[in-house]
């Protein structure tokens, strides 16, 4: 069949690959498999209680949900198949957002997850003269339940209604408005079509590479993050089985028990893996160290695609078989590739990786472009470390004056919801989306040098590229997250949240975040890495002061986006004290 709607993919699965996990959540602690049939179903039943309930084609409604659920897909589908359009939003935003999300967005209705979004969504609706209702996944007594709608559509006499809306729906309606987390300012309600998304995934299934049959994908990322969710419909059409993780917390668990084939992470999730891989094999002591530092000495040098010696071959055999496997079993023993996003990942722990046996295919892409405009792929002229691979087939790319990566295809999005003013800024006038990105190709694979909004300038005329500057710092196992500043100073310098478990381990006492970073050991600790990392910039770039934070920079405090990159200006906000001190400014 031809697919040009995402409902399509589900019942394409369902026609020539039906499977019994095409979603599967634990529930109660058991892994609760829905198969393609059951799925199908169920996201029937709830369109049909959707009509019921009033709600019309091209109505909103806000979906929120803490962690991954298959709940989350039976109600997108149920929606995109009756011309409903979703608003997914971030179980991390606060009252305030939510209500100018649902305000903005005109959502009928919203549908969370637990009792605490319950709550937040209820503080935002009184302010929010569209929303008639909030419905829970989970069962709390005395609140309206998402099976009430299940309920009013458990009657199949209707479904002749919800055909004849489904046959209606068209490629070029819009599917869903996902309102960007922000690193700045209020969040853009970017406009995505069925086409928009649709295209997204076809473009992107040539990269992925053979899977076993059957295949299982594990699911951590947040879902209303437009990654994940293109990379699920994937999935989806694949018929690979996908499998949701408790949260990100249970996920080394959940590796192991489900031991996907495929997942998708962001580069500080990788980060973490390396530093906690790294912490035992330096702390095993004797022989077992000695052997861990020489394996991954030769990871450190493992070229991708390229033939060994007979020797090299050896060496690699004998490492895998004493440390790298270990590293396998870790991510469950049968990855045959992670796929990451969102943010640069270090070209350092990317060719470790590669060397380890756990190929790691790095992608680029924006919420407007629905979001991958390039990835590298398990073959040898689409790859390169340091890249996010070749453009996707169907995409066209080229670059501003300043370097600046513009594109234009079917995958990027129509608008901005209800602001025309920041559409028309979004695009140049011969109809190109400016990424905001600064960029090069290379061999015919895009290299992404740095983000065109946080590149400065100092007092000296010479431009900084703060995210590669940061990407480096972060191979230290001593810091956990970095923000390089110094516009218009005279030279960087950086406020550093170091890694507190790493600090606790070196200085073999039990004390608060706050007297750990004025220890003088801690302070001459961390020099030592930022001189170690130094030696690897320029004389201009090289970061030649720091201050240690006491905070631990986090999503819920308010200085990462959902996946995990930097709130700069949150962070400058935060730490106005940390940036005076560097800078020798006194008020």
């Amino acid at each position: 069949m031809k697919i040009t709607r995402l409902f399509d993919f589900l019942y394409n699965q369902l026609e020539n690959n039906p499977i019994p996990d095409s979603l599967v959540s634990k529930v109660n602690g058991e892994w609760k498999k829905t198969s393609t049939q059951e799925y199908v179903n169920k996201a029937n039943t709830f369109s049909r209680g959707l009509l019921k309930l009033g709600i019309k084609p091209q109505d909103k409604i806000g979906i929120v949900t803490a962690n991954n659920r298959t709940e989350w897909n039976i109600c997108d589908m149920g929606m995109q198949q009756v011309g409903v359009i979703s608003v997914p939003l971030y179980p991390t935003l606060s009252p305030k957002d939510y209500e100018y999300v649902l305000s903005n967005s005109e959502c009928k209705i919203c549908i969370v997850s637990d009792k605490d979004l319950y709550d937040k969504v209820l503080q935002a609706k009184q302010n929010v003269p569209t929303l008639t209702g909030i419905y829970l996944f989970d069962d709390v007594a005395g609140l309206p339940n998402w099976q009430e709608i299940l309920d009013l559509g458990a009657d199949d006499s209707t479904q002749s209604e919800v055909e004849a809306l489904k046959n209606l729906v068209k490629a070029q309606d819009i599917a869903t408005i996902i309102y960007t987390s922000g690193t700045t300012g209020k969040p853009k309600g970017v406009v995505l079509s069925h086409e928009n998304i649709v295209s997204n995934v076809l473009m992107s299934t040539p990269a992925v590479p053979n899977l076993p049959s059957p295949s299982r994908a594990l699911s951590f990322l947040p879902i209303n993050h437009i990654l994940e969710r293109m990379i699920v419909y994937l999935y989806l059409s694949r018929g690979i089985g996908i499998y949701y993780a408790e949260s990100i917390d249970k996920l080394g668990d959940n590796l192991k028990e489900v031991k996907p084939h495929v997942f998708t992470v962001v580069p500080r999730v990788v980060e973490k893996v390396y530093d906690k891989i790294y912490t035992t094999g330096a702390n095993a002591g004797g022989l077992k160290t000695k052997i861990f530092m020489w394996a991954l000495s030769l990871a450190k040098e493992y070229q991708p695609f390229e033939k060994l010696g007979f020797m090299q071959k050896l060496k690699m055999k004998i490492a895998d078989k004493l440390v790298f496997t270990k590293w396998r079993e870790g991510v469950g023993g049968e990855v045959v590739c992670l796929v990451s996003g969102s943010a640069p990942l270090s070209a350092h722990l990317n060719r470790i990786f590669w060397g380890a046996g756990i190929p790691v295919l790095e992608g680029y892409g924006l919420s407007e472009t629905s979001p991958v405009i390039s990835v590298n792929m398990m073959k040898k002229n689409s790859f390169g470390i340091g890249t996010v691979g070749p453009v996707l087939k169907g995409i066209d790319v080229k670059f501003g004056e300043d370097g600046e990566i513009l594109v234009k295809g079917p995958n990027v999005f129509k608008e901005y919801y209800n602001d025309p003013e920041k559409t028309s800024e979004a695009f140049t006038a011969d109809g190109y989306f400016k990424t905001g990105d600064i960029g090069v190709l290379e061999n015919g694979l895009l290299k992404i040098t740095d983000r065109k909004k946080e590149m400065f300038k100092t007092s000296g005329g010479k431009y900084i590229a703060p995210q590669q500057i940061e990407n480096l710092f972060k191979q230290s196992p001593y810091i956990e997250q970095i923000m390089v500043v110094g516009e218009g100073e005279k030279m960087p310098t950086a406020m550093i949240q170091p890694s507190f478990e790493k600090l606790k381990s070196f200085l073999k006492e039990d004390l608060s975040n706050e007297e750990m970073i004025k220890k003088p050991e801690v302070i001459a600790r961390i020099q030592k890495e930022v001189d170690r990392m130094n030696r690897q910039l320029g004389h201009w770039e090289q970061v030649k002061k720091f201050e240690l934070t006491s905070n631990e920079w986090s999503i819920e405090t308010g200085e990462l986006t959902p996946t995990l990159k930097l709130k700069r200006k949150i962070i400058m906000e935060k730490n106005k004290d940390l940036y005076n001190k560097l800078y020798d400014i006194k008020y």
